[in-house]
């Protein structure tokens, strides 16, 4: 059975990198028959952030874990399990001071685990969570997919950073941009990304 997880961040009730995100995850669900989306809003249901005791927790094996911490990285082990089930993921953000959401970091932090989603190895850290591709909603005021304020973007890498580093590689960004620069701008925006988003349903 394929599995669709669809991570949504943005705390704005008129979000648009939300709807555009969850229309391609459905669409892709359609052209797929039997498959399933794993739906995860990390603006409505914040994740804990990691403390010492989560990060002491996980350099332990399950067995050697107290109760306390095993409820610690209970959370953490779900989100890998979803993970690492997904051929597709479907991340939305907004561009928040030139990064992602916070809540959406905070799933990176949760999911980031040694032995689980990577493993050190003597010529260097190996993702795991290999075949899967990802799709990034990503919406902005301005311009930032080129131009001058390209170089302000530090969403796009380092979620490719950070995804690659699990072993992720194939990732397209769907950008929703210029929302800033009038009604007929923001029209203009949103048409394009969801015409993207049917012509990926298309080739599905």
């Amino acid at each position: 059975m394929s599995s669709i997880l669809l991570l949504t961040s943005s705390p704005r009730a008129e979000s648009l990198s939300t709807p555009i995100a969850v229309d391609l995850a459905e669409k892709l669900k359609s052209q797929n028959p039997g498959s399933v989306v794993v739906r995860r809003d990390l603006a409505a249901n914040p994740l804990p952030h990691i403390d010492d005791l989560f990060t002491g927790a996980i350099r332990k094996p399950p067995e050697a874990r107290t109760a306390e911490e095993t409820v610690a990285v209970k959370t953490s082990d779900e989100l890998v399990n979803e993970l690492l089930a997904a051929d597709t993921i479907v991340i939305s953000t907004g561009l928040i001071n030139f990064n992602i959401y916070s809540s959406l970091k905070t799933w990176i932090d949760n999911v980031a685990r040694a032995g689980l989603t990577f493993k050190y190895t003597e010529s260097g850290p190996v993702g795991l969570a290999t075949g899967k591709k990802v799709y990034v909603v990503l919406a902005s005021g301005g311009v930032y997919s080129q131009g001058p304020a390209a170089a302000l973007n530090h969403a796009v890498p380092y979620l490719k950073s950070v995804l690659g580093f699990l072993g992720i590689s194939d990732i397209e960004t769907i950008y929703v941009e210029g929302l800033a620069f009038g009604p007929e701008a923001a029209e203009k925006a949103i048409d394009a990304a969801k015409s993207r988003v049917q012509e990926i349903a298309l080739a599905a």
